[in-house]
């Protein structure tokens, strides 16, 4: 009951009734905002979501320490359930724990095909990995081939993944480039405005979106209403 009721109340459903009802399973999504703005934080809050569907969730870093993605996620937790008043969080995080693996990765030296035979090694080894998360990624160093490869290989297997870039436009043709921004279904950027942080979504489920978005909290980042 507690998980189900963490489901239900988990900031991702903010971003879900705003955007056509979030990511689906064969789709990628892409998180952007200048530096320091917030995408981790909002990439974990939909690996939790991911967790908390009992789905296997491999988070790749390739700017963090394994120690630091960590601690993303505690916190995060931490905060959802400080909101539900649960006060069992180390038996919960236990419980959805178990499915997160995560990696980390140079991109000088590790390229998103090679993410792709990490993700079939895992497969291989009896691990059903079923979300993704890709945070840190310079996507102007990715080539188009290397984002086809992977959202082919997304459809294939029924994954959902998120990725994240540093970008300051203030639009989707601002955003991602038009050769990558047909293979990601979400598009959502991170700016400030005069009453807040907004995660502004710039498409949704494949379309074009205009004036979508969800406020997040100044304080915990978290996703939350108006």
């Amino acid at each position: 009951m507690v998980k189900q009721d963490l489901i239900d109340s988990c900031p991702v459903r903010f971003f879900d009734t705003a955007a056509s009802g979030g990511l689906k399973s064969g789709q990628m999504g892409l998180v952007t905002s200048k530096k320091g703005l917030g995408k981790t934080s909002v990439l974990v809050q939909f690996g939790i979501d991911a967790l908390l569907h009992d789905r296997h969730l491999v988070h790749v870093s390739f700017d963090q320490h394994s120690s630091n993605v960590i601690a993303w996620y505690d916190n995060v937790l931490a905060e959802i359930c400080k909101k539900k008043n649960i006060s069992d969080y180390d038996e919960l995080a236990d419980s959805i724990i178990r499915d997160r693996t995560i990696l980390n990765f140079n991109q000088e030296a590790f390229t998103l095909p090679k993410v792709i035979r990490t993700m079939g090694a895992l497969k291989e080894g009896g691990i059903k990995v079923s979300a993704v998360i890709i945070d840190g990624l310079d996507l102007c160093k990715v080539p188009v081939e290397d984002i086809a490869e992977v959202s082919e290989f997304v459809a294939k297997e029924g994954l959902s993944v998120w990725f994240s870039d540093t970008n300051e436009g203030a639009s989707l043709k601002d955003t991602v480039s038009a050769d990558l921004e047909k293979y990601f279904s979400q598009v959502a950027h991170i700016a400030p405005k005069n009453d807040g942080v907004y995660l502004q979504v710039f498409k949704a489920d494949g379309k074009v979106a205009e004036g979508i978005e969800v406020k997040l909290d100044a304080k915990t980042m978290l996703m939350t209403k108006k």
